[in-house]
């Protein structure tokens, strides 16, 4: 009721976004949101690049399941806590931690937000009681947003296959394969 007082314009639903709590950060949350016909691909991409917008911004192309993201934000979290990063920006390391190699450029091609997108999942770390912020980046998208959960309506899963190299035994369990890969990236 409050939110609707304060948010007229904005529909909160659990359905429509994704929040979790990072078990070794309970301070921290990630917050999954997906859009699609998205008409302003290259500014949100500029906007992100410039600082203006504080969160990740993923073609969905290549994501399998919010846990996959959540995986990512996680390690990133981690990383960024004991000054470990590999990129500039917590943000730029979820993306980067999304790959199965350690080639940072290639990872922002692959999984990054292209000026021709027509989707996007955006990923934020905050603090449990922000809601502020999701709220502005929602009022920037000119898109249609939808449950997190419709990820795998846009995912590209012979690309994803392909990139991740997996075998015909795994395609019953692609998330799995997918979550292995990006976890022993630093082993292998």
């Amino acid at each position: 009721m409050l939110e609707s007082f304060f948010y007229p314009q904005i529909r909160f639903s659990s359905v429509m976004y994704s929040t979790q709590e990072l078990e070794l950060f309970p301070d921290r949350t990630v917050t999954q949101l997906l859009f699609k016909d998205v008409k302003n691909a290259a500014e949100l991409r500029k906007n992100a690049m410039e600082g203006k917008i504080n969160g990740a911004l993923i073609n969905p192309s290549m994501i399998v399941n919010p846990f996959q993201v959540l995986v990512a934000a996680n390690k990133a979290v981690h990383l960024h806590s004991t000054g470990k990063m590999k990129t500039r920006s917590l943000y730029s390391e979820i993306i980067y931690n999304l790959s199965p190699t350690n080639n940072i450029s290639e990872a922002f091609k692959r999984f990054g937000m292209s000026d021709s997108d027509s989707a996007v999942l955006i990923v934020l770390v905050h603090l449990k009681e922000e809601t502020q912020h999701m709220t502005d980046i929602i009022a920037k998208v000119d898109g249609q947003q939808i449950p997190v959960e419709d990820v795998s309506m846009l995912t590209d899963t012979a690309k994803v296959k392909k990139l991740y190299k997996t075998t015909p035994q795994e395609d019953t369990c692609l998330l799995d394969a997918v979550v292995c890969r990006m976890a022993t990236k630093d082993v292998m």
